[in-house]
């Protein structure tokens, strides 16, 4: 995606090193950052305001269970199922 986040993907593979786990580098398609984002944004307009981040984070654990469930889905089908859970939110949200 960028160099920040290339950065910060080694991060995740050398702090999970240290605790004796070797993982592949997390990598951020850019279909699912613009998802991220914008569901960040819906839930920065709802009353818990300072969810924004963990509605993300929670979007990330949902989108690697349905990936472990089924291994085969690409970026694109998990930028949907972030979009599908963001537009819902979306409805709920008075002014948006």
């Amino acid at each position: 995606m960028n160099q920040f986040f290339e950065s910060l993907g080694q991060d995740w593979v050398d702090a999970a090193k240290r605790r004796g786990v070797a993982i592949a580098k997390p990598a951020l398609d850019s279909q699912i950052a613009l998802e991220l984002l914008e569901l960040a944004r819906v839930a920065a307009h709802t009353q818990e305001r300072r969810f924004a981040p963990l509605t993300s984070f929670l979007a990330g654990v949902a989108a690697e269970r349905l990936r472990a469930a089924k291994p085969e889905i690409d970026d694109a089908t998990l930028a949907e199922f972030i979009l599908e859970v963001r537009q819902k939110l979306e409805r709920e949200v008075p002014g948006l």
